[in-house]
């Protein structure tokens, strides 16, 4: 019988591109990833950028960019966006139908509908055009086939993502979300509890 975590698992990282989840597997207990939900931002032959998207931080948006404040998801908190440069901002966003990030100066476009926003622009202009957006302190970042390597030992299942994630809230099970609607037998992995000696 096939391993059900090796659904939606690559052997290696050919299948990661930018727009791609990488949803941790139960057996990920490294503390910067258990249970995350991380969306890939960009994927070459030197490495991988990501975000975690399900740790929001106790740190209003307010505080550190006020001018992005308002036109922040809610809930309006910065989110842990991985171990890596915590002093670094990056801001996910998912623009309206009609507009193309391709197009539109002060945004790098990632997939589809979602894009990058250079914090440096100015949000009023491009606040119209947003569906929501996201603050993430920090990055997930991967070397030359060190993401290869973790895939090829069960440590991530990758899964597409679709615009909302990068806006969820936090406050709901993004990681179970995610594995649920992949339907069987990945959606089984989403029962695994968090504490399995609580269980």
């Amino acid at each position: 019988m096939r391993d059900v975590a090796a659904y939606g698992r690559a052997e290696e990282d050919r299948d990661v591109e930018p727009g791609t989840l990488l949803v941790a597997a139960p057996g990920l207990l490294d503390p910067n990833f258990r249970r995350t939900v991380v969306y890939v931002i960009e994927h070459r032959g030197e490495g991988t950028l990501g975000v975690v998207l399900n740790r929001p931080s106790d740190v209003a948006v307010q505080e550190v960019l006020p001018a992005w404040a308002p036109h922040t998801s809610r809930p309006k908190a910065v989110f842990v966006g991985g171990p890596v440069d915590a002093k670094t901002a990056l801001c996910l966003a998912a623009f309206r139908p009609g507009h193309d990030p391709a197009t539109i100066g002060g945004v790098v476009a990632v997939r589809g509908p979602v894009a990058l926003i250079d914090l440096d622009s100015n949000p009023d202009e491009l606040a119209p055009r947003l569906r929501g957006l996201r603050v993430f302190a920090g990055y997930a970042g991967w070397n030359s086939g060190q993401l290869a390597g973790e895939i090829g030992r069960g440590d991530w299942i990758l899964v597409p993502a679709l615009p909302d994630d990068v806006l969820a809230s936090g406050s709901g099970d993004l990681w179970g979300r995610v594995l649920r609607r992949q339907g069987m037998p990945l959606a089984l992995l989403s029962t695994f509890p968090s504490d399995v000696a609580a269980n």
